[in-house]
């Protein structure tokens, strides 16, 4: 079996590591991934552009390729140029954070994936929602780090993928999406849905006195056409109990939702 590793964090971020690590035992695996971090840059694509290629050595020593792009144009770079033959299987991740709901179509990390489904390559966009009241600890120096235990994520993909490995992807589904949290309380994989939607967004400005230390900016007194203003954003505290986000923020589980990509409705009959 072959796999094709990227993310959407940049090719030295801890979580893509740790997904090799999670199933090198079971396949041969090649990493391409950006060269930096691509948060929330969807499906973009970098058609008829220069795109830089560098080989690179991740913290276990082993080889990886960085490219100057997304996390789209890694998967792509990755199946068309760097392996010498299409991957059985593209994984996505660890993400360092959580891609869950109708908003996982700004997920570099999901869209990846879906760039390897467009290929013909079935895809797991895989995800650690760090709890912040767990996972943020402070050393000897007392200098805060984040705790990445990708301990949880790692069994679960490894499992996944050997499942994949023997019984192939059940019929009619694309890809899978899985989160794990940080502080679970199950190890039991749910199947789940797409919550309706994972974020509230709002947009606050430079006169914004209780924004001004997240944002990031001197208050101006008077406004003008030019200020500044963020989408910002909460995640939404109510769930479903067969999606995504109830396994995942209430139940303390690992979720997985399984994807098709063909987003055709077909319950439209006689509106014409």
């Amino acid at each position: 079996m072959n796999i094709l590793i990227s993310n959407d964090d940049g090719v030295f971020a801890p979580g893509i590591l740790a997904a090799k690590q999670a199933v090198e035992d079971i396949a041969n695996v090649v990493v391409v991934a950006p060269d930096e971090n691509n948060s929330s840059v969807g499906r973009r694509l970098s058609l008829f552009k220069h795109l830089k290629l560098t080989s690179c050595e991740l913290e276990d020593g082993t080889l990886a390729y960085s490219v100057s792009g997304s996390p789209a144009d890694a998967v792509i770079v990755g199946t068309d140029y760097v392996m010498d033959e299409k991957p059985d299987l593209v994984i996505s991740g660890i993400n360092q954070g959580v891609n869950i709901s109708c908003d996982i179509t700004s997920s570099g990390t999901v869209c990846a994936a879906l760039e390897a489904v467009s290929m013909g390559i079935p895809a797991i966009a895989v995800s650690l929602f760090i709890d912040p009241k767990s996972a943020y600890k402070q050393d000897e120096n007392g200098e805060w780090y984040v705790d990445y235990d990708f301990t949880l994520t790692k069994k679960v993909l490894h499992d996944l993928v050997l499942k994949i490995k023997n019984e192939g992807f059940p019929q009619g589904v694309d890809l899978f999406n899985l989160n794990v949290p940080s502080n679970y309380e199950s190890e039991e994989v749910k199947i789940t849905e797409l919550s309706h939607k994972m974020l509230d967004k709002k947009v606050i400005d430079n006169t914004d006195s209780a924004k001004s230390e997240i944002f990031n900016y001197h208050l101006k007194e008077n406004q003008e056409s030019d200020d500044l203003v963020m989408i910002a954003s909460d995640l939404v505290s109510e769930y479903e109990d067969t999606s995504d986000g109830y396994a995942l923020f209430v139940e303390k589980r690992p979720s997985l939702t399984p994807l098709n990509v063909n987003m055709t409705s077909k319950n439209l009959k006689d509106w014409l």
